[in-house]
């Protein structure tokens, strides 16, 4: 029987690496997660997001809710692709994005919950940046 060579490491080997970890999971994350809540914009099937949308917003945009919701469901796959193909460059769109996410929310004067968990994702994207630039990635 072969063994795995993960398990014929040696676990100085692997400790050493805890930089690579980090970028691989901050990254998957980043690219699964928009690419997730993206999709479901056009379902719903996680929530309503129409609520989480600041009525100014559809004052400002002569659309209603749910289409804009659509458009950030696309804004929010292309932002997972783009962390997927160009980590540095997708950090900071994500991160952008978490920004306006954060915006609105303060505007709407509710879910404040939602918008501080939002800052927690975005210092993570901005982390994720500075991880794919010490990795070389993403130029």
């Amino acid at each position: 029987m072969k063994s795995s060579t993960a398990l014929n490491t040696p676990a100085g080997t692997l400790a050493a690496a805890p930089q690579q970890q980090a970028f691989l999971l901050l990254r998957t994350v980043f690219t699964v997660a928009p690419v997730l809540f993206g999709l479901d914009k056009f379902t719903n099937v996680l929530t309503d997001w129409t609520m989480y949308l600041a009525p100014v917003v559809t004052d400002v945009v002569p659309l209603p809710a749910q289409t804009i919701m659509y458009a950030v469901g696309v804004v929010e796959i292309l932002a997972g692709l783009a962390v997927a193909l160009k980590p540095r460059f997708g950090s900071l769109l994500v991160a952008v994005w978490l920004l306006g996410i954060i915006i609105n929310l303060i505007v709407l004067g509710s879910f404040f919950d939602v918008a501080l968990r939002d800052f927690g994702l975005l210092v993570g994207a901005l982390a994720l940046n500075r991880l794919a630039l010490a990795q070389g990635q993403g130029r």
